[in-house]
């Protein structure tokens, strides 16, 4: 299953996306993606909603604004320097264990939203992730039980402004929580989507210019070492999104000089079975 949100920002409605790529309204289910509905297995109570009410679902048009796939979740945790090529360029070694740190919810985004650079930046740049969300709670989870507690999987663009983020002294959350700085989906999809979570392309072009080409396979830590590993240090909540890092190509690796965004520039990416995003850079309005 594929679960979207759509209409406009702050008033999204529940829908699906289906294999043939129909949109339909789900509202009549009665719940949106919420916390409470991954912890009341949300996805299999609407699975089986929909054998007796799909035909009379609304259709959702192409043409309508998709947000965010999730309605409010608790946390977004992000994973730092998770592809070695990444590091590489980062001139960071690799780390020993997961480099963790947050991103503000209210960055959260639709996948084609615009993406305001903030006040005082000079060094906005983008990051293409694999997302993973959290379908029940978890504390102290075991490797071996990890995926027991995955709801499904996103893409994700992990905006950074890297003065904020390496030169302003503190945690990276500076330079990672700007408004608009964390555009989800278009679609969470269930883990029964995607064959092989392990050996996904993630890609990324500005000005259609390709700068970001890796694969899920090059991941320093897995999906559940990860889950298993924060679940150590917090509990992991039901809608909870841990985004994985990002392969190299960022706009601070660029040789010989760094790349950064600019108002007016377009940015596009995908992964494999998550869909594709397109967002357009613009000035903050002052």
């Amino acid at each position: 299953m594929k679960l979207i949100r759509f209409g406009k920002a702050g008033e999204e409605k529940p829908g699906i996306e289906m294999e043939n790529g129909k949109r339909i309204d789900v509202s009549a289910f009665g719940e949106d993606y919420t916390e409470d509905f991954f912890n009341a297995k949300g996805i299999s109570r609407l699975t089986e909603w929909l054998k007796g009410n799909q035909g009379s679902c609304p259709v959702v048009h192409n043409n309508e604004r998709l947000g965010p796939p999730l309605k409010r979740p608790s946390k977004l945790i992000c994973i730092g320097l998770n592809y070695s090529d990444h590091a590489a360029e980062s001139n960071m070694q690799l780390p020993l264990e997961p480099i963790i740190f947050f991103k503000a919810t209210s960055a959260i985004s639709g996948p084609d939203d615009d993406v305001v650079i903030p006040r005082n930046s000079v060094k906005t740049d983008w990051e293409v992730e694999l997302a993973v969300v959290i379908g029940k709670k978890a504390s102290y989870v075991e490797e071996k039980d990890a995926m027991d507690h995955v709801a499904g999987y996103m893409l994700h663009n992990d905006y950074s402004e890297r003065a904020f983020q390496l030169e302003r002294s503190g945690q990276w959350v500076k330079g990672k929580s700007c408004d608009t700085f964390a555009p989800i989906g278009p679609w969470l999809a269930t883990p029964d989507e995607i064959k092989d979570v392990n050996n996904l392309r993630l890609w990324l072009t500005v000005n259609g210019k390709t700068m970001q080409d890796g694969n899920s396979k090059n991941l320093i830590f897995k999906i559940p070492y990860l889950i298993a590993y924060l679940s150590q240090f917090m509990t992991l909540l039901p809608g909870d999104i841990i985004t994985t890092g990002t392969p190299a190509g960022v706009g601070l690796g660029q040789k010989p000089e760094p790349v950064y965004l600019k108002a007016g520039d377009v940015v596009e990416l995908g992964i494999d079975g998550l869909g594709q995003a397109k967002q357009t850079l613009v000035s903050l309005e002052k």
